[in-house]
């Protein structure tokens, strides 16, 4: 039986292929023709078409915030995904990854989409359990974890051991949020309409939380006034505010959790720090911006945005591990 891990993320969905590591990594997104229903294109070749679509087609994104909201075309696009995956027809046990204290009603409608795409087992795992195995983080009944994983549509924040979840929680603040804000930031600040394929841009490109930061880029849009199309340069400084107020808004719920953790917890997660992953963490300046807030030592991977995944590698090659962290 194929063994795959499967991020079934807001923006992006990532593949753990035990065996060959991560075989896929590509946006969440479909074309649809509103006139007939049908899908005209999956993934990168989809999210491309963001905001250069005729009226006839529109871009869909079937999971936001962390939720399958069209079980139809979240099933084709993973069943296109498999594919990619698995190359030819297999029989496929999936762990997913899902965000911390995910409802039992949204499991079952990923459960569906992975019956529907062809999966034939379906087990799932918290991300920041997974996050840690794919940091390599030391897992056991008497080392409790913090940790924190910011993606595009939901971050989990959780306190944890090989016991399970001390104490946790997932919101709806992500990249996305920063993605809405700065595009709003950018027409008052500078009367530009951009897109969100160029907020996204600009976010990963200039988005700082290092004091002083003056990186800079130049981006195109359209003036509000006169609807022509403008360049203007932007720096780190002028989107502070829009990334800013949401890690504050992390950092806030992370600090709420802290608060819960019995003392002996408490003072085992002071010494070692809180773990960082999902695409968010890249942000210039988050970990030491994070470490000085939660006055602890702040661990990021080389890769954050794949940590999840891999941790979701890891357990489904090891059966005693996954019976462990499993979601019942």
């Amino acid at each position: 039986m194929l063994k795959l891990a499967i991020d079934l993320g807001t923006s992006v969905t990532k593949i753990y292929r035990l065996g060959s590591g991560i075989v896929l990594a590509e946006a969440t997104c479909v074309t649809v023709s509103k006139e007939t229903g049908e899908i005209r294109a999956f993934g990168n070749d989809a999210k491309r078409l963001l905001g250069k679509t005729a009226d006839q087609t529109e871009v869909c994104f079937p999971v936001y915030e962390g939720e399958i909201v069209s079980e139809k075309l979240a099933a084709a696009l993973l069943g296109y995904f498999l594919k990619k995956a698995a190359g030819r027809t297999f029989s496929v046990e999936a762990l997913f990854c899902v965000p911390c204290g995910y409802k039992s009603e949204s499991r079952e409608k990923v459960y569906r989409v992975a019956k529907e795409a062809g999966i034939s087992r379906v087990n799932f795992a918290e991300s920041p359990f997974l996050s840690a195995l794919g940091q390599d983080v030391p897992l056991s009944e008497s080392n409790p974890v913090f940790a924190i994983d910011i993606g595009a549509g939901v971050t989990s924040v959780s306190a944890f051991s090989l016991d399970g979840t001390i104490a946790g929680l997932s919101m709806n603040v992500g990249g996305n949020n920063m993605d809405i804000h700065i595009i709003d930031h950018i027409a008052d600040k500078f009367n530009l309409k951009i897109g969100s394929l160029t907020s996204e841009k600009l976010k990963n490109m200039v988005g700082s939380l290092i004091e002083g930061d003056n990186q800079s880029t130049i981006i195109n849009g359209r003036d509000i006034t006169t609807g022509k199309p403008r360049s203007v340069s932007v720096s780190s400084a002028d989107i502070e505010f829009p990334v800013r107020v949401y890690i504050d808004k992390i950092v806030e719920y992370a600090e709420l959790i802290l608060q819960k953790l019995p003392a002996e917890v408490s003072a085992a997660v002071g010494r070692n720090g809180v773990y960082l992953s999902g695409g968010v963490s890249r942000l210039a300046g988050l970990p030491d911006y994070i470490a000085r807030k939660l006055q602890m030592e702040a661990h990021i991977s080389s890769d954050p945005q794949m940590s999840v995944v891999l941790g979701g590698g890891r357990a489904v090659g090891n059966a005693n591990l996954l019976r462990r962290i499993r979601m019942e």
